[in-house]
């Protein structure tokens, strides 16, 4: 066969591929809710702690305080158990069962009660023989059973991660489960963890099919209770940028991993840095914390409304990074619907607050514009802001100040959305 007909075929394959995969109309917003790994891993000692061990217990507990405690009014809806909650086996018909002691209500009961409260229930499987806990893991021969267990027991999202399985396992596994999972007929959103296996980058992975095999991925290595590894996430991600920036959208998203606001690693200003950071990503925002006890000011800025609405903009589109001083202030830009905006300045400094000075037309908005700026955090309103006005904030150390800008007047020149940039950090805001 000739090098054209190869590439040919090739371009078929990749053409076909998708459309017998994931069809499902789920995750049109970057998916919010609350993931038990970060903070509570794989404790499965319910006998020495009973309070933070991986049971049924932890998900009622979690699911009544994200009703009770205003969580998802705000659209933290998900309640997703991770690795380490089924039994050593399976049974005797080949199916995954949850361990019977730490569930012994079973995962339908589970997602019964959580469904009762108006939240939906995520769950945990891996492709390959077992899972990163050594639990039983979805090898190919099971992956129609376990899809189908799944959906019997009122699943709503799940997580495939990919330990002790091969790369070809990852390329014929992962879009099987996303046709296993359509042919349930329940809807289920696909997280895969298939690209953090490739390294994240092509031609390991192909970002046009992998948009359309899952709703969300993990691109990177696993978020630690660590300012450090909030860091290296973020660094990945905006070297990265042209390549992951254009694969984001309604339906399919990267995802940097669960917030880690609430627990042990991040000071007060981190906390604030990772949210306004991970929002204009437009990464979920699945929190990894003790919603039993987290602090007041952890939880003020996880229930930040305006944040969340820039989080959940209907365009989908990711933000970039567009400027990197030597003064270590870094500023990113989300363009939102509605011709609005969202920016980021982020201070890399550790030594003082710092003044950072720019005007809008440095950072490539269209000229005769004027704006009605919104300070995220503050809410201080800054009215009548023209692209070409000088402007100062003062940025904290290893903190952030994210403004929200919405046009009051629009340029002559109306500019057009345009979905996917070419690479370039010359990435220019849009109005429509």
């Amino acid at each position: 066969m000739g090098t054209a007909a190869l590439s040919g075929l090739a371009l078929a394959l990749a053409l076909a591929l998708p459309s017998a995969a994931l069809e499902n109309g789920l995750a049109l917003t970057p998916p919010m809710g609350w993931l038990a790994w970060e903070r509570f891993r794989c404790n499965v000692d319910c006998r020495a702690d009973p309070r933070n061990c991986i049971s049924e217990t932890l998900f009622f507990e979690m699911a009544d305080r994200l009703v009770e405690d205003g969580w998802r009014e705000l659209g933290y809806e998900y309640i997703n158990i991770d690795d380490c909650w089924s039994a050593k086996q399976r049974d005797t018909m080949g199916r995954l069962v949850p361990d019977p002691e730490r569930f012994p209500s079973g995962i339908k009961a589970l997602a019964d009660y959580v469904h009762a409260r108006g939240l939906k229930l995520g769950i945990y499987g891996d492709l390959g023989t077992l899972t990163c806990g050594g639990y039983p893991g979805t090898t190919l021969d099971h992956v129609k059973q376990d899809a189908q267990r799944f959906a019997e027991w009122g699943v709503d999202m799940l997580k495939l991660d990919g330990c002790y399985s091969s790369g070809e396992e990852q390329a014929e596994g992962y879009p099987e489960m996303a046709r296993a999972l359509n042919a349930t007929g329940r809807p289920i959103v696909y997280s895969c963890s298939w690209p953090a296996y490739q390294g994240g980058l092509p031609p390991k992975v192909n970002y046009t099919i992998l948009a359309e095999v899952c709703n969300l991925w993990r691109n990177y290595d696993d978020i630690q209770d660590s300012w450090d590894s909030v860091l290296s996430i973020l660094d990945w991600f905006s070297a990265n940028q042209d390549v992951l920036q254009p694969a984001a959208g309604p339906g399919h998203w990267n995802d940097p991993d669960m917030l880690i606001i609430g627990n042990f690693g991040l000071s007060y200003e981190q906390s604030r840095s990772q949210m306004a950071l991970w929002t204009v990503m437009a990464a979920p925002l699945l929190m990894s914390t003790d919603l039993r006890t987290i602090s007041p000011s952890a939880k003020e800025i996880l229930q930040n409304r305006l944040m969340i609405q820039i989080n959940q903009d209907p365009l989908g589109i990711q933000g970039r990074r567009i400027v990197k001083e030597k003064t270590h202030i870094e500023v990113f830009l989300r363009p939102l619907s509605q011709a609005a905006s969202a920016l980021v300045f982020f201070s890399r400094r550790s030594d003082m607050p710092f003044r950072y000075t720019t005007s809008l037309a440095k950072l490539h908005f269209p000229e005769d514009a004027v704006y009605e700026v919104q300070d995220v955090y503050s809410g201080k309103i800054i009215s009548g802001l023209k692209t070409g006005d000088s402007f100062s904030v003062v940025i904290n150390p290893s903190g952030v100040v994210m403004w929200y800008l919405y046009p009051t007047v629009l340029p002559a020149q109306p500019w057009h959305l345009v979905r996917q940039q070419a690479p370039s950090e010359d990435f220019r805001p849009v109005l429509l």
